[in-house]
């Protein structure tokens, strides 16, 4: 019962002490928190960028972060002033024209060379899809034609009504002589 009074009463301390404050008060508090712990990450990622770039290389890559960061160097120098020939102009351009040529290709242009050929075979295929098509059109029209002559030379009659057996007989052998 004791525990019961004394927390009451401990309650009731703290709710003076935090009534008036509502959620305005709880959201100041939140943002304060927030920037303590990124003030904190700061000094601890601040600290960890200065010393990487100090002696903690790995061995076997140390050549290549002095190499990059002598380029570095250099980049941040400013240019000289003075104003080159159009003989050293042309020549720069040449020479890094040529080291164009020879470097290793990215992922992008390869994919892009992928691209073209794809579209190249696909185009290459088309033709002859459009080629083969035509072909058998002519063929089409060709075997209807001779259908339809064959067809009105057999399908003639006399004056009676009877088939023409004579020119039944022509075409069979004008047939014969074309097969042989």
């Amino acid at each position: 019962m004791v525990w019961y009074c004394f927390s009451a009463a401990v309650f009731n301390s703290l709710f003076l002490v935090f009534s008036g404050r509502g959620f305005a008060f709880r959201r100041k508090q939140k943002i304060e928190r927030q920037y303590r712990k990124l003030l904190k990450r700061g000094r601890k990622v601040h600290s960890q960028q200065d010393n990487q770039f100090t002696d903690t290389y790995p061995e076997h890559l140390k050549h290549l972060y002095l190499a990059e960061e002598e380029m570095l160097k250099k980049r941040c120098r400013a240019p000289d002033d003075s104003v080159l020939s159009e003989e050293k102009l042309n020549k720069a351009v040449e020479s890094v024209m040529t080291e164009g040529k020879f470097k290793k290709k990215t992922s992008n242009q390869k994919a892009k060379e992928e691209y073209e050929k794809i579209k190249a075979e696909r185009a290459r295929k088309k033709e002859e899809a459009e080629k083969r098509k035509q072909q058998r059109e002519a063929a089409q029209r060709l075997y209807k034609q001779k259908k339809m002559e064959a067809y009105k030379i057999l399908s003639k009659k006399t004056k009676k009504g009877q088939p023409n057996l004579n020119l039944q007989m022509e075409f069979l052998l004008q047939k014969i002589q074309q097969n042989t």
